[in-house]
């Protein structure tokens, strides 16, 4: 999952939105060999994002083009990015990975329903030790690879503290490090 993060943080343009971001995520995880993805309805609905509009998006960015368009099928998308041929597409591991990426992201049980706040959760998860829940990363990489302006990471994180997503945060000032620890329910 990191690497797939890490790979959207470069290939997407730093202005690209929370919500084109997830899209991306869920693109690039399910994506076949020949670089086409379909995306069902239900599936766009889990992730309470615009679609229409995530699709414009990364249509502007030229990451991916509109086949068929959102309706009541889902979406029929052609990705562009021919670097995510070397990311091993079609593997039945990427498909559990998007799942996990889906419900991670929809963190339904904590009511976060913005999707900055949603990336964010699933970056955090993704970046964190699967034992103990606690992560560290650059504070400058984190609002990079998640498309944020600067001073909206410390609001985020406060958000996901307070929806019981982060049991603890805090920015080291020397570092500029981020340190975390997710709460129990989120590992």
């Amino acid at each position: 999952m990191a690497e797939i993060l890490s790979y959207l943080a470069v290939a997407l343009p730093s202005d690209t939105s929370a919500g084109a971001r997830l899209l991306a995520l869920q693109c690039a995880l399910r994506v076949n060999a020949v670089l086409q993805v379909d995306l069902p309805a239900g599936l766009l609905r889990s992730l309470r994002i615009d679609s229409a509009a995530a699709c414009r998006e990364l249509e502007r960015a030229r990451w991916l083009s509109v086949v068929a368009s959102p309706g009541t099928e889902g979406l029929a998308l052609q990705l562009r990015d021919v670097t995510l041929l070397t990311q091993a597409p079609a593997r039945p591991d990427r498909r559990r990975a998007a799942d996990w990426a889906l419900r991670r992201g929809s963190l339904a049980r904590t009511r976060v329903t913005e999707s900055r706040l949603q990336l964010l959760g699933v970056y955090l998860v993704a970046y964190s030790d699967p034992d103990s829940g606690a992560g560290l990363r650059e504070y400058d990489r984190v609002v990079h690879d998640c498309g944020m302006l600067d001073h909206g990471l410390s609001r985020a994180l406060h958000d996901l503290a307070d929806n019981g997503v982060l049991k603890t945060w805090q920015i080291c000032p020397d570092s500029g490090d981020l340190h975390w620890t997710l709460s129990p329910g989120q590992r």
